[in-house]
């Protein structure tokens, strides 16, 4: 069984929200989050992995950089 983390989202629409990802066989996340917005795909946001940037000192956290369309 994979282990999991709950990883801030940063700025764009779903700022403030939390995703659960898997961790590799490393113990990262994956690179990118893409989140859908409530359109489905066609409002979809991308969330790049950063480290030691969250608001409440977590190791890990994705940051917006823009919508997927």
């Amino acid at each position: 069984m994979a282990s999991t983390v709950h990883i801030p989202l940063v700025g764009g629409t779903a700022d403030g929200e939390r995703v659960t990802v898997e961790l590799d066989s490393n113990g990262r996340p994956p690179l990118t989050h893409h989140h859908l917005g409530p359109g489905g795909l066609a409002e979809a946001q991308i969330y790049e992995l950063q480290s030691g940037e969250g608001p409440d000192d977590e190791e890990w956290v994705y940051t917006w950089r823009g919508p997927a369309v």
